[in-house]
């Protein structure tokens, strides 16, 4: 009786589906939320609401503009105590939360988009959920929910392509896939509909805009699909394993073992070949870990019998997982001695986080003044310049070459000697680890102090370094702000 009177309810209200009218203040019942699909119209409702009712936490605004003119509305999800990532403030916009007086730390960020496909309206309805989800926690006071909002940013798209969703088509109106417009091997498969050219569509376009001004250094890349109950990973285009294949099957094995049986697999074996996609130009340009998350077909026009927290809840347990252990995606290394002798640095590394790195090395600073660092190797310095000149002159220091640099795979440890001997060291200096997040060429670069509080670093066994200053923990933060921005290092 129950279902049938939902029925009811959902085609009476089908004339109210196609009204274009917006209001901030009146929100959908919780019977239409469950059961019907977002329009155009409706989702931005929701979002209005949300952002009037919650802006400690949530920012809304528009990116861009689709092919027929609608606002492409982007939400940014967290505690914006230190100042939120506005539309207006692309340029510059950092990722850092205060953990003490006069001490910052870089947040988690985690992108999300759905709605590529006009017609996928359940992939639409999960990126919804996963905001719904966290917006809520907060506002009914869950800790969980707080603590992760707190050290975490939510960047989330739900429709990208708002008029192929209100004429329930998977095209944009100029009827191209949007899905396979992006500047990755663009039209090098057989596919349908790519374009004219990369990114010649307004909407995919204005997403990889976001991508690269605001969320360059993103730690998971989330892009949600219908039609086959499947998670993807790159590659779409080539059925070779991706460079961080250790990450992926490590989620793939998470995953099946402890929340759901769906099917983890490579894009290209998992489904079929695909170019152009935005997974694989996140993680092969952008350098973020990246998964399609496809839902089942089983959808109806207008909206479903079964509420749809209950009818996608196992897709947002692996939602909340993947989320919540963010900070795993992405190698992460801690010194674990330091020891300098003759000039040699003997030095041993753990990696804590799920995700190898093959390009990691050491930076010496003469002093806690110093502008400019040493690189193994080197009989110079190098200065702390926004050209960042060791990309400059990457030729001459190759990582990969024992007594330059050395590489740590997931959650292991290595020893390796490198050579500072023309380095000026002294009880004076401050250390920073310099690493690439993940195996991928295309990942970002971080600046990391070595933290006396966790390693034991001495010099000629004559004493410990001292702690570094504050001074040295804005230099690395520059450095590290300072890569994201100018150096794509390709090996």
């Amino acid at each position: 009786m129950r279902q049938w009177l939902t029925v009811l309810v959902l085609s009476s209200l089908m004339v109210v589906s196609a009204s274009p009218v917006v209001s901030a203040q009146i929100g959908q019942p919780d019977i239409i939320q469950e059961h019907w699909y977002h329009s155009y119209a409706t989702l931005t409702l929701d979002l209005n609401e949300w952002s009037d009712d919650y802006p400690e936490i949530v920012e809304m605004f528009s990116i861009g503009q689709t092919e027929l003119g609608r606002e492409i509305w982007m939400l940014q999800i967290s505690d914006w105590e230190g100042g939120a990532c506005l539309s207006s403030e692309f340029e510059g916009c950092e990722h850092f939360k205060e953990i003490g007086e006069g001490e910052l730390e870089r947040k988690e960020v985690v992108y999300i988009d759905g709605g590529h496909h006009g017609n996928e309206h359940l992939g639409t309805e999960l990126a919804f959920l996963v905001a719904e989800y966290y917006i809520e926690g907060w506002a009914n006071g869950d800790q969980a929910v707080i603590d992760l909002l707190a050290k975490t940013e939510l960047h989330i798209l739900i429709m990208l392509n708002a008029d192929g969703n209100d004429f329930d088509t998977r095209w944009n109106v100029n009827q191209v896939d949007l899905n396979r417009n992006y500047d990755h091997y663009w039209n090098t498969c057989d596919s349908t509909q790519p374009g004219s050219s990369a990114f010649s569509e307004s909407e995919t376009l204005a997403n990889s805009i976001y991508m690269n001004e605001v969320v360059p250094d993103a730690d998971l890349y989330i892009t949600m699909h219908t039609g086959v109950w499947i998670m993807l990973y790159p590659w779409g285009k080539w059925p070779e394993q991706p460079s961080d294949w250790e990450m992926y099957h490590y989620i793939r094995d998470e995953v099946n073992s402890n929340i759901s049986d769906i099917p983890i697999r490579n894009a290209n074996q998992g489904l079929y070949p695909n170019c152009g996609t935005s997974r694989d130009y996140g993680y092969g340009i952008m350098g973020y870990p990246t998964f399609t998350f496809e839902t089942d077909d089983e959808q109806f026009l207008l909206g479903t019998v079964e509420a749809l927290s209950d009818r996608l809840g196992e897709e947002m347990d692996v939602m909340h997982y993947l989320i919540e252990n963010v900070w795993y995606w992405r190698a992460r290394l801690v010194v674990d001695s330091l020891e300098v002798e003759d000039g040699k640095v003997r030095l041993s590394v753990s990696n804590l986080g799920h995700s190898s790195t093959s390009n990691a090395t050491l930076l010496y600073f003469e002093d806690e003044d110093s502008m400019e660092f040493w690189l193994p190797g080197s009989n110079e310095p190098v200065e702390v310049t926004g050209s960042m000149d060791i990309h400059e002159r990457k030729s001459d220091f190759n990582f990969s070459t024992p007594g330059y640099g050395f590489a740590v795979n997931a959650t292991n440890s290595t020893v390796t000697t490198l050579d500072f001997t023309g380095a000026p060291i002294s009880s004076e200096g401050v250390w920073a680890l310099y690493y690439q997040k993940r195996v991928i060429d295309s990942s970002m670069w971080t600046s990391e102090l070595v933290n006396e509080g966790v390693a034991e670093v001495r010099v000629d066994d004559s004493g410990l370094l001292p702690a570094p200053t504050m001074l040295l923990v804005l230099i690395a933060f520059a450095l590290a702000i300072i890569d994201r921005r100018n150096t794509r290092f390709e090996q």
